[in-house]
């Protein structure tokens, strides 16, 4: 069967955006809030996001400038006070996250506007969200810059706030059935993750096995 070999190089930015967001799916989502200059409290969500490392446990957060190249309120902020905290978003937060996306102007608090209540976090000074299922506090470990337009920021994880019932402290289990997080596909589109299905990982060994039993029937 042929298939499409599509060079990015070729395509014109909004189209890469397009076609990579199409195909990296699904994304989880970051609800970033931050300070501005005037101890205002700023959320934004981004989908260019996921966990990078364990050890130390950092995650990593693509970062959008403005058509002028100038750096949107969270960039501006992380690289003034280096501390936001990432909140998950399950489906009771997809609407308010979703308001959160509105273009308000530089300056003006979605947190105030939507009327999302905050509750203060222990190791930085950026508030969190009180209905997040989980809030990542973060502090900006290092970031890259690969163009005029985009920004990789790698941050460190401090201390993560669930909430209850959410994690089995004994294993750290998360209860997924209880959690409901949200996905983000393409376009308008986002995903529930209600239904899953389990894959064990195998030892080298229990793979000869099985593939030897497959062979042999």
């Amino acid at each position: 069967m042929a298939d499409q070999g599509i060079s990015l190089r070729e395509l014109d930015p909004r189209d890469r955006y397009k076609l990579l967001c199409g195909v990296v799916v699904p994304r989880p989502i970051a609800l970033v809030t931050t300070l501005d200059e005037n101890g205002a409290v700023n959320a934004a969500p981004f989908s260019f996001f996921n966990v990078f490392s364990e050890s130390p446990a950092l995650i990593v957060l693509g970062l959008q400038h403005k058509p002028d190249h100038s750096p949107k309120d969270t960039t501006r902020n992380i690289h003034r006070d280096g501390e936001f905290v990432v909140h998950m978003v399950d489906e009771a937060l997809s609407g308010a996250m979703n308001d959160c996306a509105v273009d308000f102007p530089s300056g003006d608090s979605e947190v105030a506007a939507t009327g999302l209540a905050t509750l203060p976090s222990t190791d930085v000074k950026v508030p969190r969200l009180a209905a997040a299922p989980f809030a990542l506090e973060c502090r900006r470990h290092v970031v890259l810059n690969f163009s005029p337009d985009r920004e990789l920021l790698v941050g460190e994880v401090l201390r993560i706030h669930a909430r209850e019932g959410l994690v089995d402290e004994a294993n750290m289990y998360v209860d997924l059935d209880a959690y409901r997080p949200i996905g983000r596909m393409f376009g308008n589109l986002y995903t529930t993750q209600r239904e899953t299905f389990a894959l064990a990982r195998e030892s080298h060994a229990q793979w000869l096995a099985r593939t030897k039993e497959l062979k042999d029937a």
